[in-house]
């Protein structure tokens, strides 16, 4: 009587225990990886609850001792809650608006027939080879043509109508719905726009919530077309209020880490509550 073929898992399991530098090796190097990427975050908190006399008289690696809460009075006593308030408003629209165009365009790109459409859809595609630097300086003579420069508006309408990214995932993840579903709910009687968002849409929930963690991320960290398109307080984000911490106050570094700490923190939440839709979403779409 022949004995079963062992698994792939006893097999890895076998390796282990006869290759115990191996595994020791590979947990060094996941311990290296892992300092080397918390390090800057650290480093940053450990410096924001530093004085500035710390700071220059004490090594930059020492520890904050006492730690104090100077630069987050000094910060929110200058107002600093504006740019977080301004760049949570713009994230929010952002986010709606490019889910809610991009979900329309992939749909059209993807079910619907009409003449052109590859054409169309490619060369909407091929706009992600375009550097954004290239389209600053004309987008920003247009918005100061019409008198946008340095306004909410200003900030989110270049980029609020879909992204070419957001686009082809969605339209490859739609043509994956099995068209039989949609075909029984045109039987049924059902529009193009209910079948969209009471078929299509709930179906396609894991792309969805990668495309609005991806949003989330890149919208609140955008520093380009803020820095071009407003001047003064009133409309700062978040990065450009940071950038000019740095600038007015001659490299105080303390405070612009207390700063660039608080600008990390409702992401750092955002991975906290959503951490297993995130490795999720990487698995998805194979993002590194």
């Amino acid at each position: 009587m022949t004995s079963p073929e062992p698994s792939a898992a006893g097999l890895r399991t076998r390796r282990t225990r006869r290759n115990p530098l191996a595994a020791a090796g590979v947990y060094l190097l996941l311990i290296i990886g892992a300092v080397i990427t918390l390090g800057p975050f650290v480093l940053s908190l450990n410096t924001s609850l530093k004085s500035a006399r710390q700071f220059a008289t004490n090594p930059p690696l020492s520890p904050a001792v006492p730690p104090t809460l100077e630069n987050y009075v000094q910060l929110l006593g200058r107002d600093f809650v504006t740019p977080l308030a301004v760049t949570a408003q713009m994230t929010l629209v952002l986010l709606v608006g490019q889910l809610f165009f991009s979900i329309l365009a992939a749909y059209a790109f993807a079910r619907m027939r009409f003449p052109g459409r590859e054409l169309l859809f490619w060369s909407y595609l091929a706009t992600l080879m375009v550097p954004q630097v290239v389209t600053v300086i004309p987008l920003y003579t247009m918005f100061s043509e019409i008198g946008l420069r340095n306004t909410f508006w200003g900030l989110v309408l270049p980029y609020v109508f879909g992204s070419p990214y957001a686009v082809f995932l969605l339209r490859e993840y739609f043509r994956g719905i099995p068209q039989d579903i949609v075909d029984a709910a045109r039987i049924d009687g059902a529009s193009t726009w209910r079948i969209i968002w009471q078929i299509v849409v709930p179906l396609a929930r894991p792309i969805i919530s990668t495309l609005a963690i991806i949003t989330v991320v890149s919208q609140w960290n955008t520093f380009l077309w803020p820095f071009i398109i407003t001047t003064g307080p009133t409309w700062q984000t978040i990065t450009v209020a940071t950038d000019a911490l740095r600038g007015q106050y001659n490299a105080n570094w303390t405070l612009v880490m207390a700063a660039t700490t608080i600008a990390m923190a409702p992401l750092l939440v955002i991975f906290t509550l959503f951490q297993r839709r995130i490795i999720d979403s990487i698995q998805l779409t194979g993002l590194k």
